[in-house]
């Protein structure tokens, strides 16, 4: 079930004027994805449901995965949330939208954190040859091991 606390109003109020810049309907469904990415950044379309909660079988309340996957395109459509794609990993959502960073992943774990790029504008890499597309947006996924995983070495 979705429900909205008095302690979120500040921030449920931003996401509803957010929404509404970008030209969609401020629903309790979009604003119960954008809390639930608050401040876990990352999350796959699972570890969200089972912030905000699944819908009950038959239930006219709540949200049905389908329903989820709808809300996550348009708030991905809108550039209100970032989707991102790890190799070999369900999609992953984040708040941190329109700058220029990357990410680390673990790959023991499955740990993944933000990284900033060192120098330019976005995108941060110059391919040799665009192959006459126009390019806007390029997502680098660096894998190896975090520090919790990685064995101490000498």
């Amino acid at each position: 079930m979705i429900t909205e606390t008095r302690e979120g109003g500040g921030a449920m109020e931003e996401f509803a004027q957010s929404l509404r810049r970008k030209g969609l309907r401020s629903t309790s469904q979009r604003r119960a994805v954008l809390a639930a990415l608050q401040g876990f950044p990352h999350s796959t379309a699972s570890e969200i449901e089972a912030r905000i909660g699944a819908a009950p079988a038959g239930a006219s309340s709540g949200m049905s995965r389908q329903g989820l996957y709808n809300v996550l395109d348009d708030l991905t459509g809108a550039q209100l949330i970032r989707a991102i794609e790890p190799a070999g990993s369900p999609a992953r959502y984040e708040l941190r939208v329109g700058d220029n960073h990357h990410h680390l992943a673990c790959r023991s774990c499955g740990a993944i954190t933000d990284v900033d790029c060192a120098v330019g504008a976005a995108p941060c890499l110059d391919p040799v040859s665009d192959q006459g597309f126009f390019i806007d947006e390029a997502e680098i996924t660096w894998w190896g091991l975090c520090a919790r995983c990685r064995p101490d070495t000498p």
